[in-house]
């Protein structure tokens, strides 16, 4: 399982990953595919694994590397497939390559770089993910597969660290995204559902409404406990919300929904896991993984 090691903050700048933008995924030869991986983000430098929070993670043991690595940590299940419950299960995660943070070089130039490293032959728990030209068979293959999504990423474009960029779009074959969680209420269990929200300037959260679906009695056991060490008198949503008993918003839950509705609220919306690897500030909502 992944896990945060203690003690293992450093500044976001160290670490900083291109981001990108959810859309349609565009077409062409200006553009490459990836798969979307399943995992937690993770940039590999000097030796250590940095989540997008700034703190350390664990993860393989990989040789020196001259180049500060972007990729994810993955879990493979016995089919060979990209799954998180393996990883919950204590399956030993994979560091899955798909970028060098090299800022002057191209999309192109770097995966030339990337591919140079060899890093398969160097080191079995870690690999490369494919690049591929052709879009919508890429898109029907990771579909047939039974992966979260596709990237799509234009050749010409530089390296952007922290930026949330149009040149890398994603699309995912579900919706979900990220929210915090600004509290909790009872339902036929202590923990019926979380009250989640989106950050607003002001350091409020808007509220997105209430996720109950997703929440097993083994996710009550290991997050119950985590919420009552947080809570706080007040509110942390601007307006109007379902009462509950409100918590500091720090955790960042991943959520499936169908559609957000014209006020805001998630439609459908089922708890997926924790995002340790973000912080509360890099919450868009919708398809902000």
């Amino acid at each position: 399982m992944i896990r945060v090691t203690p003690g293992g903050a450093v500044g976001r700048a160290a670490i900083a990953p291109m981001l990108a933008t959810a859309g349609p995924l565009p077409s062409g030869p200006l553009w490459a595919y990836e798969v979307k991986w399943d995992g937690y983000r993770a940039v590999y430098a000097g030796g250590r694994f940095l989540g997008r929070s700034g703190r350390q993670l664990a993860g393989p043991a990989l040789p020196p590397v001259p180049e500060v690595l972007d990729g994810e940590l993955v879990a493979f299940d016995a089919a060979g497939l990209p799954s998180f419950h393996a990883m919950q299960q204590g399956a030993a995660p994979v560091y899955v390559a798909f970028d060098v943070i090299r800022p002057e070089l191209t999309y192109d130039q770097r995966r030339e770089v990337l591919d140079g490293l060899r890093l398969p032959a160097v080191c079995p728990a870690a690999t490369v993910s494919p690049s591929f030209d052709d879009g919508p068979a890429t898109v029907a293959a990771a579909r047939e597969l039974g992966l979260e999504g596709v990237m799509a990423k234009r050749r010409a474009s530089r390296y952007q660290p922290g930026v949330r960029s149009p040149d890398w779009i994603k699309w995912k074959f579900v919706r979900t995204g990220d929210f915090v969680i600004g509290g909790w209420r009872a339902g036929a269990r202590p923990l019926g559902a979380l009250l989640i929200g989106t950050p607003l300037p002001d350091g409020t959260l808007r509220y997105r409404g209430r996720v109950g679906g997703g929440l097993t009695v083994r996710t009550e056991r290991a997050l119950l406990p985590v919420l009552r060490d947080l809570v706080r008198p007040a509110s942390p949503f601007a307006g109007p919300a379902e009462p509950g008993t409100w918590v500091e918003p720090l955790l960042v839950a991943e959520v499936r929904y169908s559609e957000i509705t014209p006020d805001g609220r998630l439609r459908f919306p089922i708890f997926l896991r924790l995002r340790p690897d973000k912080l509360p500030g890099d919450c868009l909502g919708e398809d902000c993984g």
